[in-house]
């Protein structure tokens, strides 16, 4: 029997008697099949609202039917699939399956933003409401955020936040476009939420890649390494997921020329992140995304306490040390980089946020120490600086106190550019147009190979440095402290050049067409 709800729609009213004829029966039969239920249910059920031919029955592609078999058949998997490939309609098909024919089950989607879990909802309501009276399940609270069947399983949609499904007992998680959630809080939902699956639940995670420092690419990763500690293959990833993916191309509606056609209207880069499943940074990087996916980096060589150092160092090196100071109170890191020269190699860095300003003095001289007693010089081939913007005048206190003499090597300041008015303070001080024109060449110098760097994390910082108003800066709930200090090594080499003239000369080659030679970029974001 048919119940008209709030909004106007006919759903079945809950715990009414039915005769079924043998035909219906069979269907029942069919759909209740643990082993093969969901693909009967879909093929004979399901239907969808199709953008050219309106309401029809749900006939997946062979990918989606291998997707569907992916939700089924593993506790755990993860699904990275291209953009507009059928993702959400062939969720929903599942969903309401699992629902429907599984009783006393808390079913939870968890979006992206609200428009996504209403969408996911609204195709499971539309699946639902054309479904005949016998298939479908009686249902006792029915809304556009929610629907609860006479069978005690109900789906719970919401916008995916830290403190999404706590207190909840979850049968089955969906995770929605994972990738695209803001990582601080796809990371604290990850965590809170972990937890409840371990006691029995199961997870979709299905996402388009975004970035490669994610929860999500994380979670894909993890599920790609199925090998055990003695070098034997595992169905499953060694975080227990089962991980599927689908080329663009196997929608049947793709190819050579549609691909074409999608290049000239949104790019290269874009079209490898959104249809060819490559983690690239959809953002306005810094640095071009496709050269960031080429940096690896490397584990250090070394670690001196927090320190990580990554090459030997060189007698006939120069060496420049550069300190981005912080308060050391928990929040921004101060961070420290050093570069060898003329290599123009990345050779040590470190940073932390609660090591308060003396400290951080300490740690900077103790790394110059270092270079002198492993390269048995007096210190003439060390160059070290500090920013000195509000924070970094703090810096300067300690510097004066410890006594310049003590840190070996020589502090260097930029020059007193013409028509300031400000007081002289050594060191660097950092404006709109000092930055761009650091990140500038810096940008410059690592697409053209000129730069090597070997830390992870200064990679990821690299990856998350993206355009803001006409400069750049981290996004949201990521950090560029260690950008920061890299930044400030270029503003540093580009002083030196003028007094030395070996790093003139190697500078001048490295530098070639890069930052001397163009303007500081203006940045417009179109997005």
């Amino acid at each position: 029997m048919s119940n008209k709800s709030l909004d106007g729609v006919l759903t079945k009213k809950a715990h009414t008697r039915e005769k079924f004829t043998e035909e219906q029966i069979a269907d029942l039969v069919h759909c209740s099949d643990p082993v093969k239920g969901y693909d009967y249910f879909a093929k004979k059920f399901f239907f969808i609202q199709h953008p050219v031919r309106g309401k029809c029955i749900f006939e997946p592609f062979q990918y989606q039917t291998k997707l569907l078999s992916s939700y089924h058949d593993f506790r755990f998997n993860i699904n990275m699939l291209p953009r507009q490939s059928g993702k959400t309609t062939t969720a929903a098909c599942y969903l309401l399956w699992y629902a429907m024919f599984h009783p006393d089950q808390t079913i939870l989607i968890a979006a992206h933003k609200y428009t996504g879990a209403q969408e996911i909802m609204q195709r499971i309501r539309y699946g639902y409401e054309l479904c005949p009276d016998y298939i479908r399940a009686g249902v006792t609270n029915y809304n556009k955020g929610s629907m609860e069947f006479e069978n005690g399983s109900r789906i719970v949609s919401a916008t995916t936040t830290g403190n999404t499904g706590r207190g909840m007992s979850i049968s089955l998680l969906y995770c929605d476009e994972f990738a695209f959630v803001n990582p601080g809080i796809a990371q604290e939902f990850w965590t809170s939420i972990s937890p409840t699956l371990a006691t029995g639940g199961r997870a979709i995670i299905t996402s388009t890649p975004n970035s490669d420092e994610d929860v999500f690419a994380t979670i894909w990763r993890e599920s790609q390494n199925k090998f055990d500690e003695h070098g034997n293959e595992q169905e499953l990833g060694i975080n227990g997921f089962h991980g599927y993916t689908a080329s663009w191309d196997e929608h049947p509606d793709r190819d050579e020329e549609w691909k074409k056609q999608e290049l000239g209207r949104i790019g290269e880069e874009r079209f490898r992140r959104e249809y060819g499943c490559e983690f690239l940074v959809f953002d306005e990087t810094l640095v071009n995304s496709l050269v960031l996916t080429t940096l690896e980096g490397k584990e250090p060589t070394l670690n001196m306490g927090q320190t990580r150092w990554y090459k030997k160092l060189d007698a006939h090196a120069t060496y420049v040390v550069a300190l981005d100071p912080a308060m050391g109170t928990g929040g921004d890191n101060a961070a420290i980089q050093v570069f060898e020269l003329p290599s123009y190699t990345q050779v040590a860095e470190w940073k932390h946020n609660t090591t308060p300003i003396p400290q951080q003095i300490r740690i900077m001289r103790d790394i110059c120490n270092y270079i002198k007693d492993e390269t048995k010089s007096s210190g003439s081939n060390i160059y070290w600086s500090v920013e000195n913007n509000t924070i970094g005048e703090s810096a300067l206190l300690v510097i004066n106190d410890f006594g310049e003499d003590s840190i070996p090597g020589l502090f260097v300041s930029e020059p007193i550019r013409k028509g300031h008015i400000r007081k002289f303070r050594k060191g660097f001080n950092t404006t709109h147009k000092t930055k761009i024109t650091a990140c500038s060449r810096l940008k410059n110098m690592i697409e053209k190979e000129k730069l090597k760097i070997y830390s992870k994390p200064l990679i990821s910082e690299l990856k998350s440095f993206i355009a803001s108003g006409s400069s750049f800066k981290a996004k949201s709930g990521q950090t560029d402290d260690l950008v920061s200090a890299t930044l400030l090594i270029m503003r540093i080499i580009s002083v030196l050049k003028d007094w030395d003239p070996k790093i003139y000369t190697s500078f001048s080659q490295a530098d070639e067409d890069t930052a001397d030679k163009v303007m500081p970029m203006p940045i417009f974001v179109s997005h």
